[in-house]
């Protein structure tokens, strides 16, 4: 004991002494926290949000297939999952790029003629959006850009952003079906872009780009040396006379990172199934990519192994009925929601092609009550308990985004429900304050370019020369 003593008041030479350099708390966000900004989440948390009591809530807001229970997954796709869990083979961990199996099948679903990939090429991840962090990631430095569409993503921003990643967005075109106006994305390249994100099929627009103005996107991206990190989350996913061309089948010089997964087309969101496919016939991406890749994927230890070992079932035993059935539903949705509210002055809905959304152009002027769409899209769900998100969201003023994705009825509800809005505060008092009952009697399964041709015109054909957003 007196030893003890003795050696505890021995003298500690100044070199070992721990020398404090704080006398009170201070603990900081770190820079990624404070750079982190989810546009829609931030401005979903902060609307005023106050439904009608005497209407029941329709959401046309999140692009959740699951929330009403009408588009459910395949029997298929279930039993999948139900086999991996009772064979006890993925309760473990596996490597962080996700198990061969279920690698080789994406590969194989992946592959195209001109195209083809192998599971080397294939990084699975917790979900589409962790596959396009791990991409932007990989891909740029602080201080670096990346072009993004406008509208577009609000996603892309929030990735990159938070990592010192400039976004420099490129313009769509409604006028044109929402194609990127190459001019304006060409001009947004400079010595600090780092890659182009191309979003095909879009959200939030709904279009599906052409053959012609896809190699034209990837002519550019050549001519500058620029990757692309193409989001094909709804890839397959357009409507009957339209064609998918996955970015990657079109470019043999190109190098491009596809991210894709489960959540859209097999309608299962909550199950965090995403994939990277590098797509590098050049080996531009090897070996310094391709290994950043990888160890970025190590720093959440990979996706769900049950899933992963659900997977190439999935994959290989959806059958075709139940991807048709599921984009049959949308399209019904979308050319009903189309003629409803192409009648209605001082709106100008553009008509998609696929994914599972619809852009809705808004003459402010003629709703002098509102100063912006967000002040538009509050008042709709405070009269009429219709929620939809406003332009702002995709950084695209004087629009609103609404899901096709709602049982029939209630679309056709929702949408009757922001005609009499609309009608009720256009500034023009000869405007009927109630719905015509004719407009219920409209027969929805008659040619959509019947429909077309009944569009407000007065509006629409003038809107894109009046407001630019």
């Amino acid at each position: 004991m007196i030893a003890r003593e003795d050696k505890m008041n021995e003298v500690v030479p100044k070199s070992k002494v721990i020398r404090r350099t704080r006398t009170t708390w201070n603990v900081s966000p770190s820079f990624m926290a404070k750079n982190t900004f989810n546009p829609i989440r931030s401005i979903i948390e902060t609307m005023n949000l106050s439904p009608n009591p005497d209407k029941k809530m329709i959401a046309l807001s999140i692009g959740d297939p699951t929330v009403f229970g009408n588009l459910r997954p395949a029997e298929t796709i279930i039993q999948a999952v139900i086999d991996a869990v009772s064979s006890g083979k993925y309760n473990g961990y596996t490597m962080s790029t996700g198990y061969e199996e279920a690698r080789e099948a994406v590969a194989k679903y992946s592959s195209t003629p001109t195209a083809p990939v192998s599971a080397q090429d294939v990084i699975l991840c917790s979900g589409c959006s962790c596959a396009l962090d791990i991409c932007i990631s990989v891909l740029a430095n602080p201080g670096q850009n990346v072009l993004v569409p406008r509208p577009g993503f609000g996603l892309y921003k929030t990735l990159a952003e938070g990592l010192g990643i400039k976004t420099k967005p490129y313009r769509l075109q409604p006028e044109n079906n929402w194609e990127i106006d190459l001019i304006d994305l060409e001009l947004a390249i400079d010595e600090q872009t780092a890659a182009i994100i191309v979003n095909n099929p879009s959200n939030p627009c709904g279009s599906v780009f052409s053959k012609t103005h896809l190699e034209r996107i990837l002519q550019l991206a050549e001519k500058h040396c620029i990757p692309i990190i193409a989001d094909e989350i709804y890839e397959h996913f357009v409507f009957p006379g339209q064609t998918y061309y996955p970015l990657a089948s079109l470019s043999e010089k190109v190098p491009i990172l596809s991210c894709s997964g489960l959540t859209k087309r097999f309608l299962v969101p909550g199950w965090r199934m995403g994939w990277i496919v590098i797509n590098d016939r050049q080996n531009i991406f090897t070996p310094e990519i391709r290994k950043g890749l990888q160890t970025l994927s190590q720093r959440i230890i990979g996706s769900s192994t049950i899933i992963q070992g659900a997977l190439p079932a999935i994959l290989a035993n959806t059958p075709q009925s139940f991807y048709d059935d599921t984009i049959n539903q949308v399209k019904e949705n979308a050319e009903v929601s189309y003629s409803i509210l192409s009648t209605v002055p001082g709106l100008c809905p553009v008509m998609p092609s696929g994914a599972m959304y619809m852009m809705v152009g808004v003459d402010m002027h003629k709703f002098p009550k509102f100063q912006t769409d967000l002040d538009l899209v509050e008042a709709l769900v405070t009269e009429q308990s219709v929620f939809c998100l406003p332009g702002k969201c995709f950084d695209f003023p004087n629009y609103f985004r609404i899901v096709l994705t709602v049982p029939g009825e209630l679309m056709k509800e929702a949408c009757f429900r922001i005609r009499e809005f609309c009608l009720l505060h256009h500034r023009n008092n000869q405007v009927k304050l109630q719905i015509d009952t004719s407009i219920h009697s409209l027969n929805y399964k008659k040619d959509i370019s019947a429909i077309i041709s009944e569009k407000n015109t007065d509006f629409c054909d003038n809107y894109y020369e009046e407001l630019e957003p």
